[in-house]
């Protein structure tokens, strides 16, 4: 259960939050004065709500010290005297954000997701065996191939310093796990580390969530936000998928990359930021230049170190290995009963071609555990999706191409139910699976599913209401 602290002297404030944080599942603990939380505040704190305004201590003091002695803990400065200088001094000092009171429920929730799930990327440790001993909750970078061993070898020649790593491989081979693993093993490891999957954020959202907007930039601006390369000030920033960023953006990158600064939309105020920044992709960057879709002067500003990661079908040497990782890791945590693996089980796996590679090993493993009934998971239990395409598209013709080739055996059956009105019941069908779909992904959150979708929040509850959807 992840646990919370709330820091107000708003007794009322205070005990709404706790009480609504609870029903959520967390457990809250809350302090009414700065002195009173540090005192009570301890390192396995996941999260902690602190005021600004506080009769004895300012929050900004308290942030200071609880920055000091827990760098990696989340902090969410709440205060009702928004200013300029507030928020730059607590984004200085190592806030995760800030929020004006009063503020919506949802917009809390938000925030305190993105802070709790920002705090498990930088405190679950990733255990590399030539650099660490792995501990039980730890995730970890498994193989003894040789291509492997050059991975280690690459992240522990890369991590102390701050240069930029472009680090390649195809869709579910770790990518993630090789950026977190030189964060832990750098220098900047006491400082914030934050992801951003450039392929999951519409475009016309990414450079706002990247580098931030002042009140009033664009229609639905409300106030300023600080974007994710203040919050990793003196920290690191991992550009997932980078290869899915739209040209203007790439632009901004590179001016952080060159002079480490930037402005946040609708400002001609520089920010300047001392960020590293790594960056991850499965595309083939050579051909997107020769296309005209990826600079090329990002390129080589991306790539003063590479780390490439293997697919899982050139390294069939570490399945048993990998395969023992995830039977026990998710017996653990599905607390399933199943003792043992049958032999023929490894034949299975290794004649698998593996075009999810790590990704969906592990899946088919937590599936197979789901479906034994018995104590000796066995091949029946094994169950890939060989009739699926690739998961992974390097353009959009590829995606519209395998769309079109799974929908033309439904058409008969389309027309059949729809043909009436075809165009219309076809779009509003389309358009529920996506709005079920944004919310599933965003946990029910209507804020960012709106965000998500591209349409405005009131537009997304009048379809809820009118698909009867449950969130």
């Amino acid at each position: 259960m992840e646990k919370i602290a709330i820091v107000d002297d708003d007794l009322s404030l205070c005990h709404f939050l706790r009480r609504t944080l609870i029903l959520k599942g967390y457990q809250v603990f809350t302090y009414h004065n700065g002195r009173e939380a540090l005192e009570g505040i301890k390192g396995d704190c996941d999260l902690v709500l602190l005021d600004n305004r506080m009769p004895d201590l300012t929050g900004l003091a308290v942030l200071k010290e609880l920055k000091k002695n827990f760098p990696k803990m989340p902090v969410i400065i709440m205060t009702a005297f928004g200013t300029t200088e507030t928020a730059i001094e607590a984004m200085r000092l190592g806030a995760f954000d800030y929020i004006l009171k009063p503020f919506e429920l949802e917009e809390i929730f938000e925030l305190i997701n993105r802070g709790l799930e920002a705090g498990k990327l930088m405190k679950r440790a990733v255990a590399i065996p030539a650099l660490a001993t792995a501990q039980e909750d730890s995730d970890q970078i498994i193989g003894k191939c040789k291509a492997m061993q050059e991975v280690y070898k690459m992240i522990g020649q890369v991590a102390e310093s701050d240069v930029t790593v472009l680090i390649r491989g195809e869709s579910g081979t770790g990518k993630e796990l090789v950026a977190r693993a030189i964060y832990q093993h750098s220098r900047r490891k006491d400082g914030p580390f934050l992801a951003v999957n450039c392929a999951a954020i519409p475009e016309t959202l990414l450079e706002s969530e990247l580098f931030g907007y002042e009140k009033g930039a664009f229609t639905g601006a409300h106030k300023r936000r600080i974007g994710k390369f203040e919050q990793c000030n003196q920290g690191t920033i991992l550009l997932d998928e980078v290869g899915d960023m739209a040209l203007t953006t790439q632009a901004k990158i590179l001016r952080v990359l060159q002079e480490g600064m930037f402005e946040r939309i609708g400002s001609n105020e520089s920010v300047i930021v001392n960020v590293r920044v790594l960056a991850s992709t499965h595309r083939k960057l050579e051909e997107m230049i020769k296309q005209g879709s990826f600079r090329e002067d990002l390129y080589y500003r991306l790539k003063i170190m590479t780390i490439t990661l293997p697919p899982l079908r050139e390294r069939k040497e570490d399945i048993q290995e990998l395969t023992e990782y995830f039977f026990h890791f998710y017996n653990r945590q599905l607390d399933t009963q199943v003792s043992y693996i049958d032999s023929l089980v490894f034949d299975k796996l290794l004649s698998y071609q593996w075009p999810g590679n790590v990704r969906e090993l592990a899946n088919t493993l937590k599936r197979g555990l789901i479906l034994c009934k018995g104590e000796v998971m066995t091949e029946r239990e094994i169950v890939f999706d060989v009739d699926d395409e690739a998961t992974e598209f390097s353009n959009e013709q590829e995606l519209e191409t395998v769309m079109v080739k799974r929908l033309d055996p439904l058409f008969t059956d389309i027309l059949r139910f729809w043909g009436t009105n075809l165009h219309a019941n076809l779009l509003e069908k389309v358009e529920k699976f996506l709005i079920q779909k944004a919310l599933f992904e965003t946990k029910g959150n209507q804020v960012q599913a709106a965000r998500l979708l591209g349409i405005s929040r009131n537009t997304l509850r009048s379809r809820i209401e009118k698909y009867h959807l449950l969130t």
